[in-house]
């Protein structure tokens, strides 16, 4: 069912219409085949792309879509209604560009962000590594400096989405030691020495591509250090911050898409001569989920309004990733059980709305690290 929103503008609320139209007529078609067989929908990002949807809220002047994370947020999530992995695509392919939008050089933005925003090209994110997950700032990938004022690099990237299949590479790579000794360099997929690995086998989201990074001494000029060597690690986590709130969208889409399955089946399948709907029992397991998705929503959009207007979100995007994907999970498990045994089968999409909502508590940032940003957020307020 449509969600009733409250868009900021006219034109923002015409956005939207035209993105469900796109995603009831050309992506949900077709979203259950690509995640059986494990094919990657790059005619999708193609369509969306020529759209204006991969650049949406990159900045006009270098091609973007110029809008606020309020409406390009509310798009993404509705594009994960109808299409998790597609969605997802979208909130790291954003995720990328965010390094070089927020911290490039005028030069850098005029020569590399068209093409990144233009909807031709799709990026990914490689920060983390086999023992650098969570922890972050114990990356071991090197940056070494070539003597002629680039630099090699050498290491492994875990976790890319769209490894081996994106177009550029936002990488973090270590320059010299400690925290403050982490770069932020962006790559082109044909770089010499750079390879993926065979795609990791996962439970969900298996249309979208998840492999590691080799980095086999792959030469970088210096013109692709995106911002000062040694400031890798908070553009890092600045970007977190945006990433984050994407995820809790699409987590929000998801979940209102495992809502949608089970409020139709609930009202169309009858025992006891009515319909399961009509049961207390159901009727309030759904009411729980509708109340569940209604917050999501709030929740992340009360952060990408603060972010739309320049205030700090690292708090409040931990919230909104916390509370919109532990919801997604509630959701569609909930979803699962309220179609009963067909909900166990693979003839009804809630068991694969499942599967993709397990992963949402865990990349950018598990549930565990978003209690430990809030609540370190919360002893700053308190020392205060």
């Amino acid at each position: 069912m449509p969600v009733e929103r409250m868009m900021p503008t006219s034109e923002a609320a015409d956005l939207v219409d035209l993105v469900r139209e796109i995603a009831a007529r050309d992506l949900a078609p077709v979203a259950a085949e690509h995640e059986a067989t494990s094919q990657f929908p790059r005619d999708a990002f193609r369509l969306l792309g020529k759209a204006g949807l991969l650049g949406l809220a990159g900045p006009e002047r270098y091609g973007g879509g110029g809008q606020p994370y309020e409406v390009y947020l509310q798009v993404l999530e509705e594009i994960a209604t109808a299409w998790m992995s597609v969605a997802v695509g979208i909130s790291v392919h954003t995720l990328s560009c965010y390094p070089l939008t927020a911290y490039g050089t005028e030069e850098q933005k005029e020569r590399w962000l068209p093409g990144m925003l233009g909807g031709d090209l799709l990026g990914a994110y490689s920060l983390s590594e086999a023992q650098a997950g969570s922890d972050a700032a114990a990356l071991r990938t090197r940056a070494e400096p070539d003597g002629g004022g680039g630099y090699r690099l050498t290491g492994t990237k875990a976790w890319v989405t769209h490894g081996g299949r994106a177009d550029f590479y936002t990488v973090f790579a270590r320059t010299s030691p400690g925290r403050r000794g982490i770069s932020c360099f962006l790559l082109p997929s044909d770089a010499p020495g750079l390879a993926a690995a065979a795609p990791e086998n996962k439970m969900g989201l298996t249309a979208s591509t998840t492999a590691q990074l080799h980095l086999d001494g792959v030469p970088v000029p210096g013109e692709r250090l995106i911002g000062a060597e040694g400031e890798g690690f908070p553009i890092a986590m600045s970007a977190l911050d945006a990433g984050r709130l994407g995820i809790a969208a699409c987590a929000t889409g998801l979940a209102q898409a495992a809502l949608d399955a089970a409020v139709a089946y609930t009202h169309e399948r009858e025992q006891f001569g009515q319909p399961i709907a009509g049961f207390q029992g159901l009727s309030f397991l759904i009411a729980d989920m509708a109340a569940t998705v209604a917050s999501a929503r709030a929740t992340y959009l009360d952060a990408a309004r603060r972010m739309d207007r320049g205030l700090p979100v690292t708090r409040e995007a931990a919230i909104a990733k916390l509370v919109c994907t532990d919801g997604a999970m509630r959701v569609t498990t909930d979803a699962v059980q309220a179609l009963g045994g067909y909900g166990y089968t693979k003839d009804f999409p809630v068991e694969r709305y499942m599967r993709e909502a397990k992963v949402t508590q865990i990349f950018e940032g598990t549930n565990q690290i978003q209690r430990v940003v809030i609540s370190r957020g919360l002893a700053v307020d308190a020392a205060r």
